[in-house]
């Protein structure tokens, strides 16, 4: 009977040390979205596209693993469908294709994650 109290409260007095002890540390934790992680240097955020350079050689499209992805005439790239694998933009010549740093892509319309060539 005896042990059946000083069981529950030894296991009380961990968990009180546990948070004590976590307590102290200093906080790792953000102040998102005023703070923002430095991201590194190869960070896979959204793609872009260069239509100066672009010469619309097709590679980009045959690597692509989701195969609607990339569209080339017009061209563009429906961001809702990436994978961010990578392949496009290691696989261009022109390099014309590239990872930004932006990564808050959230947003209430689909048609805003099609990246569209400008025609100007």
């Amino acid at each position: 009977m005896k042990n059946s109290f000083i069981n529950p409260i030894n296991e009380l007095l961990k968990g009180l040390l546990t948070v004590l002890k976590n307590g102290l540390k200093p906080r790792v934790t953000l102040e998102y979205p005023e703070i923002k992680k430095e991201l590194n240097s190869n960070f896979r955020g959204k793609l872009k596209h260069n239509s100066e350079i672009c010469t619309k050689c097709g590679l980009c499209k045959k690597v692509c693993p989701t195969f609607d992805c990339i569209q080339l005439e017009p061209f563009s790239i429906n961001l809702a469908q990436c994978i961010y694998c990578g392949n496009c933009v290691e696989i261009c010549p022109k390099k014309a294709i590239t990872f930004t740093q932006e990564y808050e892509l959230a947003t209430e319309n689909k048609e805003d994650l099609i990246l569209k060539e400008n025609l100007e």
